[in-house]
């Protein structure tokens, strides 16, 4: 029997374009982060929450909840950081576990079929890397297979998991994610998120 994958929620980033921290938003009722965890813990029991800017208040926000919050000292460095933090947990914690699902938490159309779609896409291809697609591009919610762990712990700087997705196109499969466009980064972006909230 193959052990489920982790889910990785990268949550340390200040916001600083938006003005206000992205992961307390709300949105249909409860915040980004909060939506996002529960996504995550429907499909699999390993979930991981790294946090950094506004670490007391994110916190304090899903700590009532079954995850395993990581927090990295290094998260002005950017997106790279947070990742190589939580992989860093996981091969300690729980070194049985072969697969890793990356999220941000400002993607909140991703859904439990998105994600179980990535797990079953990765059993079927035999692929090392499943990624979401959408405005033609591939990027999370991602899944990698642990030989990508090296890869990844190297990652520096702000730089995302989408620089190894792009180097390993002959080793990825991806799933359509047309909303996964939709995203937090400024006010306006916000905005045009609550307009189009009854899109599922």
């Amino acid at each position: 029997m193959e052990t489920s994958p982790a889910i990785v929620i990268l949550a340390a980033g200040k916001s600083a374009r938006l003005g206000q921290p992205k992961q307390l938003l709300p949105f249909k009722g409860k915040s980004l982060i909060c939506h996002c965890v529960e996504t995550a813990l429907k499909v699999v029991e390993n979930v991981i929450v790294v946090i950094g800017a506004e670490r007391k208040r994110i916190e304090s926000e899903i700590k009532s909840s079954a995850v395993q919050i990581v927090f990295n000292p290094e998260w002005e460095e950017g997106m790279a950081s947070s990742i190589r933090a939580g992989l860093n947990y996981l091969t300690e914690n729980n070194p049985a576990i072969h697969e890793v699902i990356f999220m941000v938490c400002d993607q909140p159309f991703v859904s439990v079929d998105l994600l179980q779609k990535l797990i079953s896409v990765k059993r079927l291809s035999a692929k090392r890397i499943v990624a979401s697609h959408y405005s033609e591009i591939a990027g999370t919610p991602v899944i990698f297979d642990r030989t990508i762990f090296p890869e990844l712990m190297e990652l520096k700087g702000d730089v995302g998991a989408r620089k190894i997705i792009l180097k390993n196109n002959d080793r990825m499969s991806t799933v359509d994610f047309p909303l996964g466009n939709i995203d937090m980064d400024t006010a306006d972006d916000y905005r045009k998120l609550l307009m189009q909230k009854d899109l599922i």
